[in-house]
């Protein structure tokens, strides 16, 4: 409806990812550099990531429109939750290779056959891998089986890995993916657009849509916009495919900030709208260059020399990362001194009574000697009850401590508040 308002030959907000309205910003060609990089090694794995709108799928249509299909043949697969086996047959699929029925190892000596085709004929091989982080770990394994096939000592398939931020740090983390981690010759993380860049972003859609200037954008539009959306281009897109809506319904040939932050205030109250950015510029990612065999090709690429496992790699939350181990030997090592402790008050205790008894009978026998031994079975059973009185006193206190520290563990384990300090 807008784009018959203004007069425009297509809508250039749409949602779905299209190689004619791919922008340039700073990070994605900085991941074009990656993959460029990255394919002229013709080996491994390329891995891009980013959140959700950020526009890896838009970069993979724009690679696979702007290749020569005479030196590079690709294919592009989105995945859900698939196995092994499911990915295999997909990837067939993603080819043009008729696979019958769900036999692995007859597509997997297809596909084989089919690089093998493809390399004789002076042709590379590209399986481009979208929403990659729906994909389990054994998927990613018979990935990394597929970038095995050779003819002679030359590798026959490079894959490349679209997935969100979950996906990166699975692959740096996973102990699992080892294997594939090595064979990961170029990463980058696709970054929001810096707030500077949302003006052009949005003229350069509407360009390639045949705008003429109408409507026209007060300058605080793109200013409110980029706040509002974060900088990730398909929530510029989801918002501006209302605002000229909205625009359009009124008859206006000008967008104010008023238009745009009426329609955010529908957007939100019918839940349509993201969740604004608290910050006005969105933190730029880190990035991570690929690995190169030596610093002169960085350096002639424009690159940097830092490995997959870098500094410039995103820290894990310390919710994820930090262990918490419990000192076991210690409360076993207090329970032992305890068991020790209550023995020798029981040993005191037989003492007394054998003491007692003794001094009972001594009396019985010598009656001028009984007061002398007396006198010192009493000193003895009063220095024996100081010594009950310091083991019962220690007894109560480890017993104290060591309540303490089995609350501690309770707490640690079965409540969700904050753990109380030892």
């Amino acid at each position: 409806m807008y784009d018959d308002f203004y007069r425009l030959s297509a809508r250039p907000f749409q949602l779905t990812p299209d190689p004619d309205f791919y922008f340039e910003s700073a990070t994605h060609k900085k991941a074009l550099s990656y993959l460029g990089y990255g394919l002229a090694q013709s080996e491994g794995f390329i891995v891009i990531t980013g959140e959700v709108g950020a526009g890896k799928s838009t970069l993979a249509a724009h690679l696979l429109a702007s290749i020569d299909p005479a030196q590079l043949t690709a294919a592009q697969i989105v995945t859900s939750k698939l196995d092994g086996q499911e990915l295999v047959h997909m990837a067939a699929r993603a080819f043009g290779l008729d696979v019958a029925g769900h036999d692995k190892a007859a597509a997997l000596a297809r596909i084989e056959a089919f690089l093998h085709d493809e390399a004789r004929a002076g042709r590379r091989c590209l399986l481009v891998v979208d929403e990659a982080q729906n994909l389990s770990v054994e998927a990613l394994e018979e990935l990394r089986m597929l970038s095995n096939f050779q003819l002679g000592a030359h590798p026959l398939l490079q894959i490349l890995l679209l997935g969100q931020p979950e996906f990166r740090t699975l692959v740096q983390h996973s102990p699992r993916l080892e294997q594939l981690r090595q064979r990961v010759i170029a990463t980058h993380h696709l970054a929001p657009m810096e707030p500077d860049e949302v003006g052009p972003y949005v003229e350069h859609r509407l360009a390639r849509a045949g705008w003429n200037g109408n409507p026209a954008f007060e300058p605080r539009v793109y200013a409110d916009l980029a706040r509002a959306s974060g900088g990730i281009p398909r929530r510029i897109n989801q918002i501006l495919s209302r605002v000229l809506l909205a625009g359009a319904l009124e008859q206006t040939n000008r967008i104010e900030a008023g238009l745009l932050h009426a329609v955010l205030d529908d957007m939100a109250a019918d839940s349509a709208a993201p969740a604004p950015e608290a910050a006005a510029e969105p933190a730029q990612a880190p990035q991570a260059a690929p690995a190169m065999p030596q610093a002169a090709s960085a350096q002639a690429l424009g690159l940097t020399t830092d490995t997959f496992h870098g500094e410039g790699e995103a820290q894990q939350p310390a919710s994820q990362t930090q262990t918490h181990a419990f000192d076991l030997a210690a409360i076993e090592a207090a329970m032992a001194s305890r068991d020790e402790q209550i023995a020798e008050l029981q040993q005191a205790v037989i003492e007394v009574a054998e003491m007692r008894a003794a001094m009972g009978d001594q009396a019985a026998a010598a009656q001028a000697d009984g007061e002398a031994r007396t006198a010192a079975l009493e000193a003895a059973l009063s220095d024996a009850a100081a010594r009950i009185g310091v083991l019962e006193h220690r007894l109560a206190e480890q017993e104290q401590a060591i309540r303490h520290v089995l609350t501690m563990l309770i707490e640690w384990f079965e409540t969700d508040r904050p753990k109380r300090a030892a």
